[in-house]
């Protein structure tokens, strides 16, 4: 190991977040081979969303020959934030090979967060064929969580457009109050974009 890398290596565990953070912009500036495998397992423990956000940046100036099979590993994590950051990480570096790896397990995570980078992932990597298919999956998870969350598996379906919209249609016919009123919601968003996301599950 050189000095470098074991320089970054020590400061990417440092007490200090700002240290974290100058490590973590370093591994991006220099990428060190050698230090990926470091730079990605990071992600699984890193507290700091900041510092989380600059190692994703770090990972995506690598091949993402190197980073993808690395990060997809990642999925299979036990750990709720190594496989929501490899999700937000995948979907950074933007490579559709990555697709088959994002799964319906994923996608139905039971960690929120996890489910909503698998939700963001999924829109940006999914092939033309099966925008439909992942939009009836993201169905299945109207009325999940709160406000936030609404927001967000909203936005990802707006994002598929036209291939959404049986499947929002559906949900629109449930049984379930809060599932028609979230996908009530969605389809206003999808008529609307700019708006503003207003989804009040009380009402």
């Amino acid at each position: 190991m050189d000095r470098s890398q074991a320089h970054i290596t020590a400061a990417l565990g440092a007490e200090r977040s700002e240290v974290r953070l100058r490590a973590a912009l370093e591994a991006g500036t220099y990428p060190i081979p050698d230090l990926l495998d470091v730079v990605i397992d990071r992600c699984r423990v890193e507290p700091d969303f900041y510092v989380r956000d600059m190692l994703t940046w770090a990972i995506t100036r690598y091949p993402a020959a190197r980073t993808v099979p690395a990060v997809i590993a990642q999925l299979a994590s036990a750990t709720p934030q190594a496989r929501s950051q490899a999700l937000h990480t995948l979907s950074k570096i933007g490579d559709d090979s990555a697709w088959p790896a994002i799964s319906r397990a994923l996608l139905t995570d039971v960690d929120d967060e996890t489910a909503r980078s698998a939700w963001r992932a999924a829109v940006v990597l999914v092939p033309d064929d099966e925008r439909a298919p992942l939009a009836a999956i993201l169905a299945t998870q109207f009325g999940r969580g709160s406000g936030d969350l609404h927001r967000s598996l909203s936005r990802a379906l707006v994002e598929l457009g036209d291939a959404a919209e049986e499947a929002v249609a559906m949900a629109r016919q449930s049984p379930d109050p809060v599932v028609r009123g979230h996908a009530a919601a969605t389809e206003r968003l999808a008529a609307d974009p700019e708006s503003a996301f207003v989804f009040d599950v009380e009402r």
